[in-house]
């Protein structure tokens, strides 16, 4: 399992989505909302933690298990996303512009050379950072942990 210090505020009990799992939504197309999270037992979410998700066979059971768990919770059918076929956080060669917007906002410039670096979780993490309004204040932590501070 895989979790960023940044996320150490709520990992043991996993109440928010952690970004291993985010990622794995995103791979296989699934719109998980923190409500329908929250109603998930420990054991549910901690296997949405574990099982893997990068293979064909793997995204596929991966978006079958967590779509039944969200009908099984809350009789919804799960809200499904586009798919990026090259998603910004497996590319090692380009560093996104809400990535250097956001650093530069904290006096911090990525080269290439750091990004690529990076794993694609850590890449990805960097990406939602610079997205949600109520993480924003994990953006500096991140880049501290990841080794990318000045």
């Amino acid at each position: 399992m895989t979790f960023f210090n940044f996320e150490a505020d709520f990992v043991d009990s996993l109440r928010c989505i952690p970004m291993i799992v985010r990622l794995k939504l995103d791979t296989c197309g699934v719109k998980l909302k923190l409500a329908e999270w929250n109603h998930f037992s420990q054991s549910e979410c901690e296997q949405l933690v574990e099982l893997p998700c990068e293979k064909s066979v793997e995204v596929n059971i991966y978006k079958e298990y967590v779509s039944k768990l969200i009908f099984q919770h809350t009789k919804n059918e799960a809200s499904l996303l586009s798919i990026d076929p090259h998603p910004p956080w497996l590319n090692d060669r380009e560093i996104p512009a809400s990535i250097t917007i956001k650093a530069s906002e904290s006096q911090t410039e990525i080269s290439l050379t750091q990004w690529s670096s990076l794993t694609p979780l850590q890449r990805f993490a960097l990406i939602k950072l610079t997205k949600s309004q109520h993480e924003n204040n994990n953006f500096l932590p991140a880049l501290s942990e990841f080794g990318l501070l000045n």
